[in-house]
């Protein structure tokens, strides 16, 4: 038997119980539906009411309309993308989601057959991601075009029946946009090109209608599985090609070799023509947007590089970049050498008096950025930063460092990730701007001393994981062995005894199995692990480094720390391609307290981390003090759920967590957040040291 629909009177209380004042006729509209609707819509309002009574009533108060409109499920994605506006920009801006309620509704029709950007965002930036270049992020737009730094996508696409074929539809957007800044399309400064004809309109239209010729020439030689996909959807959309041209024989003039300097060329012979339309998926060129990203990029990466150089030269040379010579500082040249993965065909190798040399981190993905721009390495790059100018672009990296992430989104080199929140049980999308941060190398006398003082110690471990290393591992129920497997003989001649087929299964065998393991080690950096609890971590780490070496797990080392969601920092210490070397020593002895705790997010970050490390069995541990817990808000309940969703998350990726705290409340939250066999709690911080790597050596065997 149902229960009869909710009162007048009961509908206006659970409003009374949320502060929210509402019309009197949406409650009399709400009394006409059953009790199931009515709960499910004063649900709706009461997540709102939990965010902000201000959005509540906002909402509340156009429910009749939207429930003419929607049903329930897409009256809470509305509340949602109203949440996500009002966590950004506050409720004048969330109400301005609830004003687009015709929109929403006509939006949520298209999606039954449409495909909507936020559904398949992640697999996109994964796939972007696979692609050569520099790296782009993905968002939303009404245009679809790249501004060399970030690829803009509808956030909807419909234009085909099947979901599946709107989806490729995305990642053929994707690859011709990319296509732009790898193969050169930005390389010219197209304004200046246009300022130079009475119709800069008509003939940017041409000079993109050449560029797509070039660039479907480009994508069908490298992507032809992609390029297959393209042609395809050209057939569906009623084309039989990305764009249909035949004036003068220009199509014949471009071939796969072709530059987009050609493209420019042939412009004369067609700007007196209309130019032809051009498949959907081909985007439009934003040349102003272009110039602003290209024009701040092309002086901050001459800075870096010339900066880079100079820490070269002083290292080679022993002495400090103010007491180079101008000749000096020119000694450094660019060789070309031969590399098909360019669309040039060669890459360049840095050399100093006809040798090659090592770029420092980072150098290589800045030369590969810096020739996308250009096509070449200039010769005023190849000079090294004078001492002036070396600490002042210092002083500006350091600048930019504390003030990260002050008043946008989209700051250069940072990550965005969502975080969990439990009361609205939904993520809050792009919440958390997370930067890495060079740690410095200082001295090794740390380490050194350490070493020292546990040398006992550390002949033990690597005794013992030299014997890990090479342990047999029995194989049992094979079918050949070194000997007979008295429980699989047991179990086949019961089987043989109820009319069953014996298994020939009976064996044992030593089988020497190789480890193939990959871990990343989280260090907490938060201002309560100052003193002894910094100290153990360090020595800790040492240990760890010391014993790893002789097992020859591959392993990375990361310091974490923040200050509310805008300012999250992780610190290298050893990532998975450093050498266990001064170097690293030098920054594990630099491991200093820093803030605080916002774990989820760097836990999430490190999910991504492994993404692109192949390894059987992947570990993340984490070295800790205590829960989670940050400046803005993030403790108690809402801290340790968004760290066990985000180690959910994990477990999905098949990642391993595991959490090593000295926290003596920590069986309070850890259980919690961990699981029962996940963690384990060290009484004194003393211990930690001895007890660190008898631990990695459980959790891995």
């Amino acid at each position: 038997m149902s229960l009869p629909p909710f009162s007048f009177a009961e509908i206006e209380e659970r409003f009374d119980d949320m502060f929210v004042e509402v019309d009197e006729s949406v409650i009399q509209h709400l009394t006409q539906f059953d009790i199931q609707t009515q709960d499910a819509l004063l649900v709706i309002v009461e997540k709102a009411a939990s965010t902000s009574s201000g959005l509540a009533y906002q909402l509340a108060n156009r429910l009749q309309r939207a429930i003419e409109l929607m049903e329930l499920e897409t009256i809470d994605m509305w509340l949602d993308q109203a949440i996500d506006v009002f966590d950004s920009k506050g409720l004048y801006g969330a109400i301005e989601v609830l004003n687009e309620l015709e929109s929403v509704a006509s939006h949520a029709k298209q999606k039954l057959t449409g495909i909507p950007f936020e559904d398949i965002c992640n697999m996109l930036e994964h796939f972007v991601v696979g692609l050569n270049g520099r790296r782009l992020k993905i968002e939303t737009d009404k245009k679809i075009y790249t501004d060399t730094e970030t690829i803009f996508l509808p956030g909807i696409l419909n234009r085909f029946a099947e979901k599946d074929d709107n989806f490729q539809l995305y990642k053929c957007m994707v690859v011709f946009l990319w296509a732009q800044n790898w193969f050169g399309t930005w390389r010219c400064n197209l304004n200046e090109v246009l300022s130079q004809y009475e119709n800069p309109e008509h003939v940017q239209a041409w000079f993109h209608v050449l560029e797509v010729i070039r660039l479907d020439l480009k994508i069908k030689q490298e992507l032809p599985g992609i390029h297959r996909q393209m042609q395809r959807l050209c057939e569906l959309a009623g084309h039989t090609r990305v764009c249909d041209i035949s004036a003068n024989g220009i199509e014949k003039a471009i071939t796969e070799n072709s530059s987009a300097d050609d493209c420019l060329q042939l412009l004369a012979q067609v700007v007196h023509l209309e130019p032809p339309t051009l498949n959907y998926y081909t985007g439009c060129l934003c040349a102003d947007q272009v110039e602003l990203r290209r024009e701040i990029r092309l002086a901050r990466e001459k800075d870096l590089f010339r900066q880079a150089i100079a820490h070269v030269l002083e290292e080679k040379k022993d002495r400090a970049a103010s007491e180079l010579s101008e000749e000096e500082r020119r000694e450094i040249s660019a060789q070309q050498i031969p590399d098909p993965d360019m669309p040039e065909g060669f890459k360049y190798r840095l050399e100093l008096e006809g040798e090659s040399i090592d770029p420092p981190d980072g150098v290589e993905s800045l030369m590969s950025s810096i020739i996308q721009d250009l096509g070449e390495i200039p010769d005023d790059y190849l000079v090294a930063a004078g001492d002036g100018n070396y600490k002042v672009i210092a002083d500006q990296e350091k600048t930019e460092d504390t003030n990260v992430w002050a008043g946008t989104y989209h700051e250069e080199g940072a990550f965005l990730h969502r975080e969990w929140d439990h009361r609205r049980q939904r993520y809050k999308k792009n919440w958390c701007a997370l930067r890495e941060v060079p740690l410095t190398s200082g001295s090794t006398d740390f380490v050194e001393q350490t070493v020292k003082k546990y040398s006992g110690l550390i002949k033990n471990l690597r005794r013992t994981f030299e014997i890990l290393r090479g342990e047999d591992k029995m194989l049992k129920k094979q079918p050949y062995g070194d000997d007979i497997d008295i429980d699989a003989l047991v179990e086949a001649w019961g089987d043989m005894a109820s009319g069953l087929e014996m298994s020939e299964n009976i064996f044992t065998k030593m089988h020497k199995e190789e480890r193939n393991i990959a871990v990343i080690f989280m260090v907490d950096m938060s201002g309560s692990t100052k003193g002894w609890i910094n100290d153990a971590e360090r020595e800790s780490l040492v240990l760890l480094c010391e014993a790893l070496e002789t097992l020859g797990d591959r392993y990375a080392i990361y310091g974490f720390t923040g200050n509310t969601r805008k300012r999250c920092e992780i610190y290298p210490v050893k990532t998975f391609e450093d050498k266990y070397d001064d170097k690293t020593r030098g920054r594990i002895a630099n491991i200093s307290p820093q803030d605080y705790t916002r774990l989820g997010v760097f836990i999430r970050h490190f999910n991504q981390v492994f993404e692109t490390v192949e390894a059987k069995t992947r570990i993340l541990i984490t070295l800790s003090d205590g829960k989670p817990e940050d400046y803005d808000g993030y403790r108690g309940e809402y801290g340790i759920e968004d760290t066990r969703v985000a180690l959910l998350e994990s477990r999905q990726q098949g990642i391993h967590p595991f959490c090593i705290t000295i926290d003596r409340e920590g069986r309070d939250y850890l259980r919690t957040m961990y699981g029962a066999a996940s963690y384990i709690v060290i009484d004194d911080v003393k211990q930690l040291p001895l007890k660190v790597v008898d631990i990695y050596r459980n959790i891995t065997s």
